[in-house]
């Protein structure tokens, strides 16, 4: 299948990308945290109900912790702190009442502290690095699609039957050198290039996970927020283990 053939068959998707890249553009020239607070936090509030779905849980209270988290890391200088207290709090009151449920903290794991982590890269490390992260993994993503796509044969994994090394392979030689390049602007281009590796390659197994979810819970796509996409984890799949990987590298070594 060639890449026309590709398009052609996957408007729907492309229209929806593009609509997805005209938000993300809007909301980096703002570059607001108010803005980005409150967008990420609608997409937080979205994929936590996905999880909630996923995991199966239907304990009501969990969503009052969730937006109990997302109202303080709008305060708090640390956001990714937060999760600790909850899960603190929320495993006391289960000792409490002897009725310990680690299921129930799933959500708060997937996507709670990724999503905090997004709002992290944005506050300690400002929206150009923001947008470099978007760049690696929406590539990866993309890449990765076309050249598995046109040239595709190897299986990749059981977990997503639909994947090839090639395409795998493709996608993260692709970003990596891309993001090298966008990561060159704040970092000295070996240092972005070996970031954008890391982070392209975790991008993959965040899909991944996402994938081997759907399959536990018996459902082809987390949600139907977005047409050709799918829900909110399903687009969001690959920066939720992208970012976190980004911050600690950025952490480590700035």
């Amino acid at each position: 299948m060639n890449i026309i053939e590709v398009c052609n068959s996957n408007k729907k998707r492309i229209l929806t990308g593009l609509a997805l890249i005209l938000v993300a553009g809007i909301t980096a020239f703002l570059d607001s945290f108010f803005v980005t607070w409150a967008i990420l936090g609608v997409a937080y509030m979205v994929g936590f109900y996905e999880a909630m779905k996923l995991f199966k849980q239907k304990d009501d209270k969990l969503y009052v912790y969730a937006v109990a988290v997302w109202l303080s890391a709008f305060f708090y200088p640390h956001p990714t702190d937060l999760i600790f207290i909850v899960l603190i709090v929320a495993v006391a009151m289960m000792a409490h009442k002897k009725e310990v449920n680690f299921k129930k903290l799933a959500p708060f794991f997937y996507p709670s502290i990724s999503m905090l982590f997004l709002l992290t890269l944005y506050e300690s490390f400002g929206m150009s690095v923001l947008v470099w992260l978007v760049v690696i993994v929406a590539l990866t993503d993309t890449a990765a699609y076309f050249v598995g796509k046109s040239m595709g044969k190897t299986k990749f994994s059981p977990t997503s039957p639909n994947k090839t090394w090639e395409g795998v392979i493709g996608g993260v030689i692709i970003a990596s050198i891309v993001g090298g390049f966008v990561g060159s602007f704040y970092y000295p281009f070996w240092f972005a290039l070996v970031t954008s590796f890391f982070v392209s390659a975790s991008s993959i197994w965040g899909d991944l996970f996402e994938s081997y979810l759907k399959r536990e819970a018996g459902v082809k796509d987390s949600g139907g927020v977005f047409p050709g996409h799918g829900g909110l984890l399903d687009r969001l799949d690959g920066y939720l283990f992208g970012v976190v990987v980004m911050v600690v590298i950025l952490r480590g070594f700035h």
